[in-house]
C-alpha cells in the first residue's frame, strides 16, 4: 500500500524545490549518557508560497522540529536521521558560513514571546536596522529601511517607535517589531512559533491579518506552529498533526478539521469549548478530554504510539505500528482504522449541573460587593487611571468573566480585590456584608483564606526549589490551619480533587507538564477552602486538551464547594463556556455587564461587538470582522467623552466626543455604556450580520 510519507522522500530539483522539505527526520537528545528519541520519522513539505500548520499538545515536538530546521537545537540535541532541505539545500550539511547566510537571508523565525527576542537595552530602531546592516546596507540607509519596514507592519508612528526601548511598547507592538525584523531580509521561509498565544483577540486578529498580507507581498512560505486550532484553520493551507514526535495526520486544513481521520485529531477538536453561551437554565456539558498522558520522552513503544489513549485501539494497534495511510486528496492518517476515527468514544460524557444565576440573583446576597472602585497610579510624573468607578457583585457559586484588551484594567481590578494594591479612597470592598481592608496584610485571617488566586503562569507562581508536597502542605498549614497527621490526610484528599496522582508529590515543578503545574497551583489555591478564586488567564498557555481538563476541574470544584470565580481571559470561547455573567472593561471602565447569554447573543456594546468579531473560528468563511483603528489609548491621557470614541466604528457624532455615556440597564441585569439605545444597536448589528456569533460546534 502506498503511504503519504513515501511521497515526501524524493529529492527535490533546485529549480522546483519546496521552500521546506523534511524527509524521515528523527531527533534525539542525549540525557544521562543515553539517547532519547523525541521526534520519530517525520516527513512533510511546504511548497513555495504555501502556509503549513503544525499542531499538537505541548511536548509533541513542534518547537523541536522548528529549532532543528534552523539548527538551533540545544547542545545535547541532534538530528539522528533523515534530511532537512530549505530551497533544495541540505541544511544539515551546511558549514558555519553557509549556515549564517541561510539564517540571515533565507529563513526567519518569530517566537512566542517577542520580549525575549529583543535586547532590552537597545533602541528598537537599531535592532531592526541591524538586520539590514548584516546584509551589507550602510547604516543611514539601514535606518531608513527599518522605519519603512515598521510602517509596513502597520505601526502607526514608525519614527517614534524607532526611538523607543522594547519595554515601552505593548505586546502587539512588540510582535509587529519582531515580524518586521523577520521579514526585513525577505526570507523564502518564515517560521512562526506560537506568535499570538499571549495576545488579545483584537491584537491577535491584527497580527494574523498582517502576516497574511506580508506573506502575499513577499511571496514567503510559512511554517505556523500553534495550539490554537482556529488560528491554524484561518492561516494555513495544509496542516500536520503531531503526537509524541510522530506525524499522525496531514492534509488540507479545512478538510482535516471538518473531517478528521485520526482519533487524536478528533480528541483535540472535541476539547474545544462549545461556542454556545452558557445560561443558567441548562446544564453545562463537561468538555471532552483525551484520557491519559503523552508517553515519556525516549519511550520505546510497540505498535501505535497513541494506542494507550485511544478508544478504538485493539491488539493490532498495540503490536503493529500503523504506516501513514494515503487517504486521497493529499491526506494521510497514521491509523489502522482511520475510516472510523470520528466514532471514537468521547473522553468525557457526563454533565456538570450548572449554577442558576437568575434564581441566585433574586435569592442570594452577594459574596463580594465592589462599589466605586477606582485606582490611580503615579508614574514618572504622569497620573494613570487604571480603574474608574467600577461596581461589581459576585454571588456564591457564580462565575463572572472579565474580558477586555491589555491595558483595560482586568488585572488591576483583580489585584485590588485580592488586596495586592489598595483602591483609591472612597471605594467599598465587602465580603459577606463586612468591609474588606484595602490591603491583604491588614485583612483578617478568615478573609485571606476566603480569597485566593490562580495565576496565568504557574512557573512564576510555584517555587521551583520545593516539591509538590511542600508547596501544597505549606498552604494547608498557613491557610487551612492543619497540623500533624491532618496535613497528610487533607493533602491526599486535595490532590485527588484536582485529579493529581500521588506519584507527583515528590516532584518539583520543573518535572511537571504545564497542565500538571496548573493543577498544583489550583490545589494550593483550594488548600484553605476559599470562597472566591480569581483565575487570571489560567489556561491561555495550555493546549486545548489540557485546557479542557482544567476547565472541567474548575467546574467540578465549583459545583461541589459552591466557590465563586472571577475568571479573567482574552479567550472569549473559554469565557463563553464557563461564565454566568460577563463584565467588559475598556480603559478601566465597565462598558458592558450582563448575563453571558445576553452579552454574547447581542445586541451588545460596539466594543464587545469588535471583540467577538475578532475571535478566530474553525470556519471563518462567512464571518465579518470589525477592525479597530489604532491601539487602546493611554490611560494617562484618555479621550474626552466616551472612552471608546476614538476607535468606535459606530460613533454617531459630537456627543460621543464631549459626553461620557452612563451605564444604563435597558434589560434587567444587562447594562451598556453607550449613547446609542439598545434597540438601535440591535438593528444596526442585525443589518451588518454581526450580532450573532455562529454557535455551531466542531466535531461532536
Amino acid at each position: 500500500m502506498t503511504t503519504a510519507a513515501d511521497q515526501s522522500t524524493a529529492s527535490p530539483q533546485p529549480e522546483t524545490a519546496d521552500a521546506l522539505a523534511l524527509s524521515h527526520v528523527e531527533i534525539s537528545y542525549r540525557v544521562r549518557r543515553q539517547d532519547q528519541r523525541v521526534v520519530r520519522d517525520v516527513s512533510f513539505h511546504v511548497s513555495r508560497g504555501e502556509s503549513f500548520g503544525l499542531v499538537g499538545e505541548s511536548g509533541c515536538g513542534k518547537s523541536t522540529i522548528a529549532l532543528a530546521i534552523v539548527r538551533y537545537l540545544a547542545r545535547n540535541g541532534r538530528v539522528s536521521d533523515g534530511t532537512i532541505a530549505i530551497d533544495g539545500r541540505d541544511v544539515l550539511s551546511l558549514g558555519k558560513s553557509d549556515l549564517r547566510h541561510l539564517r540571515a537571508r533565507d529563513v526567519s523565525m518569530v517566537y512566542q514571546e517577542p520580549g525575549r527576542a529583543l535586547n532590552p537595552s537597545i533602541l528598537v530602531g537599531r535592532q531592526v536596522a541591524e538586520v539590514y546592516e548584516i546584509a551589507g546596507v550602510a547604516r543611514k540607509q539601514a535606518l531608513e529601511r527599518a522605519e519603512e519596514m515598521l510602517g509596513k507592519v502597520r505601526i502607526s508612528d514608525p519614527a517614534g517607535v524607532m526611538g523607543r526601548y522594547p519595554h515601552q511598547l505593548s505586546g502587539g507592538m512588540l510582535q509587529r517589531v519582531v515580524i518586521a525584523m523577520a521579514l526585513a531580509s525577505e526570507p523564502s521561509l518564515l517560521i512562526l512559533d506560537e506568535p499570538t498565544t499571549a495576545l488579545d483577540a483584537t491584537v491577535e486578529a491584527e497580527v494574523l491579518d498582517l502576516v497574511r498580507g506580508l506573506r502575499s507581498e513577499f511571496d514567503t512560505s510559512l511554517l505556523f506552529i500553534s495550539h490554537n486550532l482556529a488560528v491554524i484553520a484561518q492561516m494555513c493551507d495544509r496542516v500536520g498533526v503531531l503526537y509524541a514526535g510522530e506525524l499522525v495526520e496531514e492534509g488540507p486544513a479545512q478538510e482535516v478539521f471538518n473531517s478528521p481521520r485520526h482519533p487524536y485529531t478528533v480528541g483535540l477538536l472535541r476539547s474545544i469549548p462549545s461556542r454556545q453561551a452558557h445560561t443558567g437554565d441548562h446544564a453545562r456539558s463537561t468538555l471532552a478530554t483525551i484520557p491519559g498522558a503523552l508517553p515519556a520522552p525516549g519511550s520505546v513503544l510497540e505498535g501505535c504510539i497513541f494506542a494507550d489513549r485511544c478508544g478504538l485501539a485493539d491488539d493490532r494497534c498495540r503490536t503493529e505500528a500503523p504506516p501513514m495511510y494515503e487517504i486521497g486528496g493529499g491526506r494521510g492518517s497514521r491509523c489502522h482504522y482511520h475510516e472510523r476515527a470520528q466514532s471514537v468514544p468521547s473522553g468525557a460524557t457526563a454533565e456538570v449541573a450548572a449554577a442558576q444565576p437568575t434564581a441566585r440573583t433574586q435569592t442570594t446576597e452577594p459574596l463580594i460587593r465592589v462599589r466605586s472602585a477606582s485606582k490611580t497610579f503615579h508614574m514618572s510624573g504622569q497620573t494613570v487611571r487604571g480603574l474608574f468607578g467600577v461596581d461589581l457583585d459576585i454571588r456564591p457559586g457564580e462565575t463572572v468573566g472579565l474580558v477586555g484588551e491589555s491595558g483595560s484594567g482586568k488585572t488591576t481590578l483583580a489585584r485590588v480585590l485580592m488586596g495586592i494594591i489598595p483602591p483609591d479612597p472612597g471605594a467599598e470592598l465587602q465580603l459577606d456584608g463586612h468591609a474588606l481592608a484595602p490591603l491583604a496584610k491588614s485583612r483578617q485571617a478568615a478573609d485571606q483564606k476566603a480569597l485566593q488566586i490562580v495565576f496565568q503562569n504557574p512557573d512564576s507562581a510555584l517555587n521551583r526549589r520545593h516539591s509538590v508536597r511542600k508547596l501544597i502542605s505549606r498552604s494547608l498549614t498557613k491557610l487551612g490551619g492543619y497540623a500533624g497527621d491532618q496535613i497528610k490526610a487533607r493533602l491526599l484528599s486535595l490532590i485527588e480533587s484536582v485529579r493529581l496522582a500521588e506519584r507527583y508529590l515528590p516532584m518539583r515543578p520543573s518535572q511537571l507538564s504545564g497542565g500538571l503545574k496548573q493543577r498544583v497551583a489550583i490545589a494550593r489555591a483550594f488548600a484553605g477552602d476559599p470562597r472566591i478564586v480569581v483565575c487570571d488567564e489560567p489556561t491561555s498557555a495550555l493546549d486545548v486538551s489540557v485546557q479542557a481538563a482544567i476547565l472541567n476541574l474548575l467546574t467540578d470544584l465549583q459545583q461541589r464547594k459552591q466557590v465563586a470565580y472571577l475568571f479573567i481571559s482574552h479567550d472569549l470561547g473559554v469565557v463563553r463556556y464557563l461564565a454566568d455573567r460577563i463584565v467588559v472593561l475598556y480603559l478601566g471602565r465597565v462598558m458592558e455587564i450582563g448575563p453571558a447569554d445576553q452579552v454574547f447573543a447581542g445586541p451588545h456594546h460596539p466594543y464587545t461587538e469588535a471583540l467577538l468579531s475578532a475571535v478566530p473560528t474553525l470556519d471563518d468563511s462567512e464571518r465579518l470582522r470589525i477592525r479597530l483603528e489604532g491601539d487602546i489609548p493611554s490611560a494617562s491621557d484618555p479621550p474626552s467623552g466616551c472612552p471608546f470614541q476614538t476607535r468606535c466604528p459606530r460613533k454617531i457624532g459630537e456627543i460621543c466626543e464631549t459626553t461620557e455615556p452612563e451605564l444604563i440597564e435597558e434589560r434587567a441585569g444587562h447594562g451598556i455604556r453607550c449613547h446609542i439605545p439598545l434597540a438601535e444597536l440591535g438593528r444596526l448589528q442585525a443589518i451588518d450580520g454581526r450580532s450573532a456569533v455562529d454557535a455551531r460546534d466542531p466535531v461532536t
